[in-house]
C-alpha cells in the first residue's frame, strides 16, 4: 500500500487469483482495516507546560497585491502553537527562507511573552541543513538563534507528522478560522495583512473550547505562561553565515563588498558573520575582524593594523608629504615631485616615483639630487627613472646649457632667415 497506484482492490484480485475460494472484497478490507489498527497504534502525548513550542507553515497562501505593477505575491503564513494550552501565533511571510522562519520565531517568542524549552520545527531548510532521522544538522543561523534565546531545536523525523500534531492541527486551525476568513480580502501590504490576521489570530485565542472549559487564551495564563522562560534583554538580530576565501589582498568579499583580515590569512578560508549592521569575521572560532557593513558594491573595509608593515609606511605617504619632502631637499626636487605627481590621474599612482626619489636621497648627496632634479626638469623628463640614470651616469656633475642659449653652428647645409625671405620659395 505505500507504492503509488497500489489499492485495497487491485490487492483483493491479486489475493482471489491465488485463492479462488477467500474472501469477498468486503471481508478483505474489514480484516484489512483490523489488522492496520493493530500496526498503527498511536502512543497519546502529553505536554508539560513551558515545554514545548510548534512551528510550522501553512500550505495555502494569501495573496497581496502591488498597487503600482499590479504583480502578486503570495504570502506564506508562519504558526507557531504552544504544546500545553495550543495558544496560537500567526503571521505573513514573503518567503520561507532563513530570515523570514527566524524572525517568526523572534516575534512569536514576544507574543508569548517568554521561551519555551524546546522548539519543534518540521524539516523545511531554514530549520534543517541535512535531515537525519537521528542526527539532523540545523541551520547555523538557526542554532545561534536558538542559542541567543537558551532553547533547544528538536526537528521532527523526516516524514513523521504525528511527531508535530499540535503543528498540523494548529495550521489546520489557522486555515480554517483566519485564512479562510480572509479569503475574499485584497491586501496591499504585508503590514496590512499582518494586522488582519492579529486580529483573527486574538479572536481565536478568546474563543471558547467545544469540549472543554475556557480557552486558549485562559489555558495559556494558566499553564505555559507561568513556566515560559523569560525573554533576553535584547532580541535575536538575524545573522547569515557565510564561510570566505581570503583574497591575496588580504580581503573577503561579502554580498559585493570587501572586508579586511589580518594579511597573514592570505589563502586561508574563515567564517563572516553578516547582521544588518555589522560584518564580523571568524577563524577557527576565533573572532579576528569586525566592521561595519558597506552596502555599495565595491565599497571596501580596511582596518590599517590588518596591512604588512610594508603596505602601512607606503600609506603613510600624501602628496603634500612627498612635495614637502622634495622642498626640504631643494627647490628642484620639491618641483620635480610635483611635475611626477601631476603626470597622472590620480596622484598616488606616482606614489612609487616619488618614494623611488627618496631612495636615491639616501644613496647619493643632496646636491647631487637636487642638480640631478634639475638636469631631469630642463630635459623635460619628470621620471624616477631619468634621475636615476642622470646619476648613476654622472650627469648631474656636467655643466648644463639651456637650449635658448644653444648657437646654431655655420655649415653650407644649414639654411639662415634669409633663405626664407627670399624669393626661392616661389
Amino acid at each position: 500500500m505505500k507504492r503509488k497506484g497500489v489499492t485495497l482492490q487491485l490487492l483483493w484480485m491479486e489475493y482471489k487469483e491465488q485463492h479462488p475460494d477467500g474472501y469477498q472484497y468486503s471481508q478483505f478490507c474489514e480484516r484489512y482495516r483490523v489488522w492496520k489498527r493493530q500496526l498503527q497504534i498511536t502512543m497519546r502525548q502529553e505536554h508539560r507546560a513551558g515545554e514545548k513550542m510548534f512551528v510550522d507553515y501553512a500550505g495555502p497562501t494569501l495573496p497581496v497585491v502591488d498597487r503600482e505593477t499590479g504583480e502578486v505575491q503570495h504570502a506564506q503564513i508562519f504558526v507557531a502553537v504552544l504544546g500545553a494550552s495550543n495558544y496560537t501565533f500567526a503571521e505573513a511571510h514573503p518567503a520561507q527562507n532563513v530570515e523570514s522562519f527566524i524572525s517568526g520565531h523572534v516575534r512569536a517568542f514576544a507574543f508569548f511573552g517568554g521561551v519555551p524549552e524546546l522548539v519543534v520545527p518540521d524539516n523545511l531548510k531554514s530549520a534543517v541543513f541535512k535531515a537525519d532521522r537521528y542526527e539532523p544538522t540545523l541551520n547555523r543561523s538557526y542554532q545561534e538563534m536558538a542559542s541567543h534565546y537558551g532553547c533547544a531545536i528538536l526537528p521532527a523525523r523526516p516524514r513523521k507528522p504525528k511527531d508535530k500534531p499540535k503543528a498540523e492541527v494548529g495550521v489546520q486551525i489557522v486555515e480554517r478560522w483566519i485564512m479562510a476568513v480572509l479569503r475574499n480580502r485584497v491586501f496591499f501590504s504585508f503590514h496590512e495583512l499582518n494586522q488582519a490576521i492579529k486580529e483573527l489570530v486574538n479572536r481565536l485565542n478568546h474563543k471558547p473550547f467545544q469540549k472543554l472549559e475556557g480557552s486558549r487564551q485562559s489555558l495559556f495564563a494558566a499553564t505555559d505562561q507561568l513556566a515560559l522562560r523569560p525573554l533576553p534583554a535584547t532580541p535575536y538580530e538575524y545573522a547569515e553565515w557565510k564561510l570566505c576565501g581570503v583574497h591575496i589582498d588580504y580581503h573577503i568579499e561579502v554580498h559585493r563588498a570587501f572586508y579586511s583580515v589580518p594579511y597573514s590569512l592570505v589563502g586561508q578560508r574563515v567564517d563572516a558573520r553578516i547582521t544588518q549592521n555589522t560584518v564580523e569575521i571568524f577563524f577557527k572560532g576565533k573572532r579576528i575582524a569586525s566592521h561595519a557593513r558597506a552596502f555599495a558594491p565595491g565599497q571596501a573595509r580596511t582596518e590599517p593594523l590588518h596591512r604588512p608593515k610594508s603596505h602601512q609606511k607606503h600609506l603613510e605617504w600624501t602628496p603634500s608629504r612627498l612635495i614637502s619632502w622634495g622642498n626640504s631637499v631643494g627647490p628642484n626636487t620639491g618641483m620635480l615631485v610635483e611635475r611626477i605627481l601631476q603626470k597622472f590621474k590620480h596622484p598616488e599612482q606616482g606614489y612609487r616615483s616619488c618614494l623611488g626619489l627618496l631612495g636615491l636621497g639616501k644613496q647619493y648627496s643632496t646636491e647631487r639630487l637636487e642638480a640631478a632634479a634639475l638636469r631631469a626638469l630642463t630635459i623635460n623628463s619628470p621620471s624616477y627613472r631619468s634621475v636615476k640614470s642622470i646619476l648613476q651616469k654622472g650627469l648631474d656633475k656636467a655643466d648644463l646649457v639651456a637650449r635658448d642659449h644653444r648657437v646654431t653652428p655655420n655649415h653650407n647645409n644649414v639654411r639662415g632667415a634669409q633663405y626664407y625671405q627670399s624669393g626661392l620659395l616661389n
